[in-house]
């Protein structure tokens, strides 16, 4: 089957699945320039609430198809920052689900999003050092935030995986599962994030991604969005709350 991104929305969650099980869903050039206008789809969507991120098969990424590097290693670079920054700026929660190897343009992918849940087993490394590609500084900068400076320069320095336990620990990914229960967490999840405020998760969003200037904003967003007082109503009545801000 050709290389492509499959997705679909259900209950308010749109899935967007890297497919590419002949080379462990290595991004092709094609995939990598088809996530934006793909997000940017899916973000304009009143009915997506969250949007979960994995891949085909029993694994997430393998990075990029390295066949496409021959001849222009820039442009697939490029076409993959694009991508990540994207993913990053989607506008309500995103979550990697990761089987498998997470690894190069993989690890990019996951490291954008905002949560990440992994099953046991699964592999995470970030390979440029291999190939003597320069990471670029956007990415670098996105998983110091994420694990900091030392796990940082051992992962890019080395090009070496580490497993999801040591992932765990380092603030790569949120929570480990065993297969079956990964298969149950994320429905689980993903229920509780779309019957959250959006109003809340946005602003969140932007303050914890380094946004700074949007207060005033926010706090008019709030006054003018009934949010709090259906929260509260929702609270007192002893009811699950229907908000219904959206971006």
């Amino acid at each position: 089957m050709e290389p492509e991104l499959l997705y679909g929305v259900t209950d308010q969650v749109a899935t967007v699945v890297l497919h590419h099980p002949a080379k462990r869903n290595a991004m092709t050039a094609a995939m990598w320039a088809g996530l934006p206008p793909l997000l940017d789809t899916l973000a304009a969507d009143p009915g997506v609430r969250a949007l979960v991120l994995t891949g085909a098969g029993g694994t997430f990424c393998a990075g990029a198809d390295i066949s496409t590097l021959q001849e222009a290693p820039e442009a697939p670079q490029a076409l993959a920052v694009r991508a990540e920054e994207a993913l990053a700026a989607f506008p309500k929660p995103t979550l990697a689900v990761v089987r498998g190897h997470c690894v190069g343009g993989g690890t990019q992918l996951a490291a954008a999003c905002d949560l990440r849940f992994a099953e046991e087993g699964a592999l995470f490394g970030v390979t440029p050092a291999k190939l003597g590609i320069v990471y670029p500084s956007s990415s670098t900068r996105r998983l110091a935030a994420l694990v900091g400076p030392a796990t940082t320069k051992y992962l890019l320095f080395s090009g070496e995986l580490i497993n999801a336990e040591r992932a765990l620990r380092t603030g790569l990914v949120d929570e480990v599962l065993a297969a079956e229960e990964l298969d149950e967490r994320v429905p689980e999840f993903t229920r509780v994030l779309v019957s959250r405020s959006q109003l809340t998760q946005a602003a969140a969003k932007e303050f914890a991604n380094g946004r700074t200037d949007r207060d005033s904003h926010w706090a008019a967003q709030a006054r003018g969005s009934g949010e709090t007082a259906e929260g509260v109503a929702a609270f007192l009545e002893g009811r699950g709350p229907r908000f219904t801000w959206t971006v």
